[in-house]
């Protein structure tokens, strides 16, 4: 005679949790138990489990019913072992972080290989670059960005600027999130006042969010092509005489300032900020209240054939220069 076994069943619907959820001890994972009813404090490695009892996930561990054979009613907790890797003829194992070279930090997750570059400092040159070239340098593992031709750097790029190889924005960790500031973009206007964003996480929530300043590359009541000295094409910035004060729906600023402005060229040329800061500015409304505004405080300029409509996002698909020239 074949003796018949029932189940037991450790899950009851409708569920009847009590009122406030079971305080776990520290390092303890409260979760929703195998009956998707109640929250409950997870078994942890050794400890029995059943379909009501749920083994806490987030340590990697799961219900071993094995051992109870042949019902599979109760189990324990045991360690979820992963699958290593290979790569290039080498073994790691799971969980195991290693270097296959220099440029990568590679680790080994269930089978699957993840790396992460070491070279993120390296982007091509400036804007005024015509043939950026990437180069091995003797003693560094990662490689840099030069000019192929080094005659035209000398010909069209600033004076002070030595180096043809730019080193661009490093990401930090910041309680354990890694912070990056994008560029800020071009100005929305080529004349007259106009608006620059950027997206950064440097926050505490460590969220992307989107920052704007005021810019003004150059006014449009002004004909700068005066100021430029005989036998010049290019006036490549542009500072008016007398000290001036910002005004902005009615507002105006609390201090004067005397901006530098990127000049003009007669000739198929155009001039563009490559050298900036952000300033805070104050301004006294109408009414009596004050307000602040972020604006694009203009170091050097810089003129070039590289010329775009600030306003055409498909710009950078065509060059891969990079912009961040405009410094923040």
């Amino acid at each position: 005679t074949t003796e018949t076994y029932t189940r037991a069943q450790y899950c009851k619907w409708p569920c009847e949790c009590p009122r406030s959820p079971p305080r776990c001890a520290a390092g303890i994972s409260l979760v929703t138990d195998g009956c998707d009813c109640c929250k409950t404090c997870a078994k942890q490695r050794g400890e029995s489990c059943t379909e009501a009892d749920t083994c806490d996930f987030h340590r990697g561990l799961y219900c071993d019913y094995s051992g109870d054979r042949p019902r599979y009613e109760i189990g324990v907790c045991a360690q979820i072992v992963g699958v290593g890797c290979v790569l290039n003829g080498v073994r790691y194992k799971n969980g195991e972080t290693f270097q296959p070279n220099c440029k990568y930090n590679c680790t080994c997750i269930n089978g699957a290989v993840g790396c992460v570059p070491m070279c993120t400092n390296s982007r091509p040159p400036l804007v005024w670059c015509p043939n950026p070239k990437l180069i091995k340098v003797a003693g560094k593992c990662c490689e840099q960005w030069i000019c192929d031709d080094s005659r035209k750097i000398r010909k069209t790029s600033p004076r002070h600027i030595s180096s043809a190889a730019y080193e661009g924005e490093d990401e930090a960790w910041q309680k354990n999130c890694i912070v990056h500031t994008s560029p800020w973009s071009p100005c929305s206007k080529t004349c007259g006042l106009g608006i620059s964003t950027r997206i950064s996480n440097d926050n505490e929530q460590c969220r992307l969010l989107k920052e704007s300043r005021l810019c003004n590359i150059r006014p449009c009541e002004v004909d700068i092509t005066q100021h430029i000295k005989p036998g010049k094409k290019c006036l490549a910035v542009y500072r008016a005489n007398e000290p001036m004060n910002y005004t902005i729906s009615g507002c105006v600023s609390k201090s004067p300032y005397r901006p530098k402005y990127c000049g003009v060229c007669t000739d198929n040329r155009c001039c563009t900020p490559y050298k900036s800061k952000t300033i805070e500015v104050r301004f006294q409304c109408p009414d009596g209240t004050e307000v602040s505004w972020k604006i694009m405080w203009i170091n050097a300029c810089f003129c070039n054939l590289n010329c775009r409509n600030p306003n055409d996002i498909f710009a950078d698909l065509a060059h891969y220069h990079d912009y961040s020239e405009i410094a923040n």
